[in-house]
C-alpha cells in the first residue's frame, strides 16, 4: 500500500522556489492499479520520484508497505520496481541478458533464479532474438522491453511506470497491457502514468488527476464514469482541470 500524506515539493531556481506538488493526498491499496494523469509539468514525475525515494517531500510524507521513503529508503526500495520515461537505466555496453543479470545481483536474487526469470520475461516480451546482443545498438522499443523487464526482474510488490509504453509498437505495447493484467491477479500494486486515455481505461481501477501540482480528482474509474454520465475519460479529465479541485475517495 502506499500512502500520501499532503505531500509537497519545492524546487529552488535562480533564487525562487517553484512549488512542484501542493498539499497532496491520496491512498493506493493492496493490489490496485491507479492511473496517474496530468498534462507535461503537472508533476506526475516528481510524485512518481517521490514515492520511489529519488526526491524527498519538502513537506507531508509518504508510506509505501509502512515504511517512510526518508527515514527507510532502503526499505522502500526492495518493495518497489520503478521505470521512467526516457531513463531506461540501461547499460550499453552490456547485452540485454548482462544487464538483467546486473540488476538481478543487485537485488541478492540466485544465478538459478535469475536464469529462469530472465527466460520467462525473454520470452514474454520476446527478446529471445537479441538477448545476447549489446543494448547500444538496441532500438527505442528493444531498450524500453528491456527496461520493463529490468523493472520487474526481482518480482516487486509495488511497481512505478512512468509513460511505459512509450517507443513500444502496437504488439509490444499489447504485451505490456497483459503483463499488467498478469501483475494485478499476482496482487501486485501498480501506479503508471500515461497519455494514453484508452490505456487507462483499460488497465486502471482507479485514477489520480494532477493539475498545476494539485491533486484534482481521485476515485474510482467506474464511479467517476456514472457521476460523470461519459466513459470519454479525455473528455472528463479535460472538464475536471476547468472545475478545479475535486477530490473524492
Amino acid at each position: 500500500m502506499i500512502e500520501i500524506k499532503g505531500v509537497t515539493k519545492q524546487f529552488k531556481e535562480k533564487k525562487v522556489f517553484l512549488t512542484a506538488l501542493k498539499h497532496v493526498s491520496f491512498t493506493v491499496k493492496q493490489g490496485q492499479i491507479v492511473g496517474l494523469l496530468g498534462e507535461n509539468g503537472a508533476g506526475k514525475t516528481t510524485l512518481l520520484r517521490t514515492i520511489a525515494t529519488l526526491l524527498s517531500p519538502t513537506d507531508g510524507q509518504v508510506l509505501v508497505a509502512g515504511h517512510d521513503t526518508v527515514e527507510s529508503p532502503n526499505e522502500v526500495k526492495k518493495r518497489i520496481g520503478v521505470l521512467f520515461g526516457g531513463e531506461t537505466g540501461l547499460y550499453e555496453r552490456l547485452t540485454a541478458r548482462e544487464n538483467l543479470e546486473y540488476f538481478a545481483l543487485l537485488y541478492g536474487m540466485s544465478k538459478h533464479e535469475t536464469k529462469v526469470r530472465i527466460d520467462d520475461l525473454a520470452k514474454m516480451f520476446g527478446m529471445r532474438d537479441y538477448l545476447d546482443r549489446k543494448v547500444g545498438g538496441f532500438s527505442k522499443g528493444m531498450r524500453q522491453k528491456v527496461a520493463i523487464a529490468r523493472t520487474i526482474i526481482h518480482n516487486p510488490d509495488i511497481i512505478l511506470f512512468d509513460e511505459p509504453t512509450t517507443g513500444l509498437d502496437i504488439t509490444s505495447s499489447n504485451v505490456f497491457r497483459q503483463l499488467v493484467h498478469q501483475l494485478k491477479r499476482d496482487g501486485k500494486t501498480i501506479v503508471f502514468s500515461s497519455h494514453i486515455m484508452d490505456e487507462v481505461s483499460m488497465l486502471c481501477d482507479s485514477v489520480a488527476m494532477i493539475h498545476k501540482g494539485e491533486l484534482v480528482f481521485h476515485g474510482n474509474l467506474e464511479a467517476l464514469y456514472k457521476t460523470e454520465a461519459s466513459r470519454d475519460l479525455n473528455y472528463i479529465f479535460m472538464s475536471k482541470l476547468v472545475r478545479g479541485n475535486e477530490h473524492a475517495s
